[in-house]
């Protein structure tokens, strides 16, 4: 008698396995077409990824037909973007007019984009090891987000990954920080295929990478062989042939694939112990089945897959190790060097006849009265997502109105600013949270941290609470605002644009500002980078910065860090000299977040006590707000000669005492001396650019900084590379010279380092005389 029950799963397999391969085929077809079809008359290449495309599709229709619910969200490996444009396209989230756009101008992109492809794409990838790891900070952003706003909901969060981003050291960063481990929305599918660009990966240690993420706290499953395998393993001979193949070497197994039923019967028992009882297993086979079997891995099988999603643990992260095959279904399946191969006109339209459509009109859908059109038509309901209402972002002051005085740093202004604003502007002050990798403390955001609280998703006990010597209280509860992550400045900035997407993703503005040493900027830049690139709208504070911080020796001091912020697309870069300078630019930068047209930005500020007196902030309400505006803009004029300038100095950040100083002695000396602060050199260079035709940037600083009739020869000066102020001459074409930083850094105090640089008020004076 006819099980009704299993002929129901029979039906739904096939059918899964039908629009399996209509994804196999689009995927396929989309890169086809933007290599052999769409002309191209560069003559460039335009490559894609037909064999990482095809060894994703089994997992990613299993997940996206059978188990993915509207609130989970999925980062998909970059190589597999065309996977997912053929799903969204069967579930009519895209339209057909884009599938002959892939890699073409204003079309689908290379990898997946959440900013500027025109389906739905939940992360941006494209970044080995970033993309991966961003589902975890998405989590934890939402986590944040719904600890203020329960109404954020839940989901799991999906990242389909090649088991060669494993190699990528930002991966176990994340996986170590302590936070990830109670996060049980997240899981990773690992595509095991065992194939590099190159080559066949030898041994890809898969029980070490295992046992690994089972250290960490992980649920580790893996899905090896499929059900035809499996079979057979119960048979007798069996037990030999799990034997053969788990210990074969990656690259004979692959040469397994490229065989024939005839040289697989030859190759396939080895020459071990267990070799006769696999033939004589092998005998009972017909091609067909030797053929399928030997192919037949766990990450192919849609019940393996199913299976395994089923099995997902929501007490803590998981990971599923999904054997595959590289190219599985393409006449390039297996091949060692198929990563960037196509296959030709001949091949597709093989391919196209077992997917049961037509080279000539590839971009068919399922009829809609077919099971697997209607199989489509359930998963696009299901995943339909309502649009999230968007909260405006907080309205930020200018100017808190008060003037600093004595001796301060630009560092601990942070501070006290973050703690002006909880008075001056509560609900602005109410959006923002901090995160450090463990230097709280040691960047003066210690006031704040007292202030707020630190971020937990449940409260927990603070045990040093009644101990009269603790300055730093480390109160951690739902309602905090700082998050201390580990020392790993990576994790860091990837919660930071995880956070900065949230009025986005959740419709919940948050103004994340993260604070790590200056130096190790550059090690957080390329995925601080890629968040913005994603839409992650932040702050990131470099602190200490430069050779300032003398004593600390050349390990950490930053030299090429102000060109770095002045090169970052989508970000304003600030160095201010002063106290005031940091609230006006910082409260300038937050007032950018959480907003369609918004912007992140990088503050570099110093630890260098500087006399606030030297800012010479005016008195006069008006005069005070032209200054806000310049030092908002980029620059001021914070010293003006009586006479006609025989020589301007610019200086930026710390290095203004000296550039004031050596403009007194020169003063003194019979020179003429103008000197301009400078606030964000990258802003200046947009304004420059602006006036020679190149962008629309508001040009009038470079008149209230450097106005026409007061041009002068040239001396920049600052704590950094000098070629970042180099384009300054540019604006009145004058003569000049650059001071700044080029050598590694020496221990010492200020003066001493200073005079070693070149950057001292001695060495200002005689690079002054020396351009007059």
């Amino acid at each position: 008698m006819t099980n009704p029950a299993a002929e129901t799963k029979d039906d739904h397999l096939a059918t899964l396995r039908e629009v399996e391969q209509r994804v196999l085929w689009l995927s396929t077809a989309i890169i086809d077409h933007a290599n052999r079809v769409r002309p191209n008359e560069s003559g460039l290449k335009v490559g894609g990824h037909q064999a990482s495309s095809a060894s994703m599709t089994t997992i990613m229709t299993a997940l996206w037909f059978e188990h993915l619910r509207a609130e989970d969200r999925v980062s998909v490996k970059p190589h597999a973007s065309p996977v997912l444009h053929a799903i969204n396209y069967l579930l009519g989230e895209l339209d057909e007019e884009y599938l002959t756009t892939l890699r073409a101008f204003g079309g689908l992109q290379s990898y997946p984009s959440r900013a500027k492809d025109p389906d739905p794409v939940d992360y941006s990838t494209g970044s080995v090891g970033i993309g991966a790891t961003a589902p975890i900070w998405g989590a934890l952003a939402r986590r944040y987000v719904a600890s203020r706003e329960p109404v954020v909901g839940s989901g799991r969060q999906y990242s389909l990954l090649g088991d060669a981003e494993l190699d990528e050291g930002a991966i176990w960063e994340a996986i170590l920080d302590p936070m990830v481990t109670d996060l049980g929305e997240i899981c990773w599918i690992v595509d095991l295929n065992r194939q590099s660009l190159d080559r066949v990966v030898p041994n890809i240690g898969a029980t070490r990478l295992q046992g690994m993420f089972e250290a960490a706290g992980w649920q580790v499953l893996t899905i090896k062989y499929g059900a035809i395998l499996e079979d057979l393993f119960t048979r007798p001979g069996g037990d030999a042939l799990r034997t053969r193949i788990d210990t074969m070497l990656n690259p004979e197994y692959q040469r397994l694939l490229r065989c024939t039923p005839e040289q697989l019967r030859e190759r396939l028992p080895g020459d071990g112990a267990g070799a006769e009882e696999i033939r004589r297993l092998i005998a009972t086979l017909d091609d067909d089945t030797l053929y399928a079997a030997v192919r037949n891995l766990g990450g192919h099988d849609l019940s393996a897959v199913s299976d395994a999603f089923d099995a997902i643990a929501d007490d803590r992260p998981t990971v599923i190790f999904a054997y595959t095959i590289k190219g599985r279904g393409l006449s390039s399946e297996g091949h060692p060097q198929n990563h960037s191969s196509l296959l030709n006109e001949a091949q597709m339209r093989d391919l196209a006849q077992v997917s049961g459509t037509s080279l000539d009109a590839p971009w068919q859908r399922f009829d809609s009265t077919s099971k697997a059109g209607l199989l489509c038509e359930q998963a696009a309901a299901r995943l339909h997502r309502t649009p999230v209402p968007s909260v405006p972002a907080p309205t930020l002051p200018t100017d808190f109105g008060r003037t600093p005085s004595g001796r301060a740093t630009t560092q601990a202004a942070l501070g006290r600013t973050l703690l002006d604003l909880t008075r001056s502007a509560p609900e602005a002050a109410s959006r923002v949270v901090t995160l450090s990798p463990d230097v709280s403390s040691s960047t003066n955001l210690g006031g704040w941290v007292n202030k707020v609280g630190v971020w937990s998703s449940s409260e927990r006990r603070d045990w040093f609470d009644d101990d009269p010597e603790t300055i730093l209280h480390w109160r951690e509860q739902p309602t905090g605002q700082h998050v201390e992550l580990g020392i790993a400045e990576v994790n860091l900035v990837g919660l930071l644009g995880e956070l900065g997407a949230t009025w986005s993703r959740w419709g919940q503005p948050l103004i994340p500002i993260g604070v790590l040493y200056d130096p190790f900027v550059e090690r957080a830049l390329e995925p601080w980078s890629f968040g913005i690139y994603a839409g992650g709208q932040s702050i990131l504070v470099g602190t200490p910065s430069g050779v300032t911080l003398g004593p600390e020796g050349g390990a950490h001091q930053s030299i090429t860090s102000p060109s770095v912020g002045l090169e970052q697309p989508g970000c304003t870069t600030y160095e201010p000299a002063f106290a005031i300078d940091v609230e006006w630019t910082l409260l300038a930068a937050m007032a950018q977040i959480g907003r369609p047209d918004g912007t992140s930005a990088y503050l570099r500020l110093s630890t260098r006590p500087v006399d606030q007196k030297l800012a010479a902030v005016p008195t006069d309400p008006a005069a005070r707000e032209r200054r806000r505006r310049q030092a908002v803009a980029g620059a001021y004029p914070i010293r003006r000669t009586e006479d006609t300038p025989a020589l301007t100095i610019a200086a930026m950040g710390a290095m203004m005492p000296e550039a004031l100083a050596a403009a007194e002695r020169l003063e003194a000396g019979g020179t003429a001396v103008d000197v301009v602060c400078v606030t964000s050199p990258g802003l200046l260079f947009d304004a420059v650019q602006a006036r020679a035709g190149s962008g629309d940037a508001p040009t009038w600083v470079l008149d209230a900084a450097f106005p026409a009739h007061r041009a002068a020869p040239l001396l920049t000066v600052l704590d950094g590379h000098p070629h970042t102020l180099a384009f300054l001459a540019g604006i009145n074409g004058v003569r000049a010279k650059h001071l700044g930083v080029t050598r590694f850094g020496q221990s010492g105090d200020l003066d001493d380092v200073y005079r070693h640089h070149g950057i001292d008020a001695d060495s200002v004076v005689a690079a002054g005389l020396d351009l007059l």
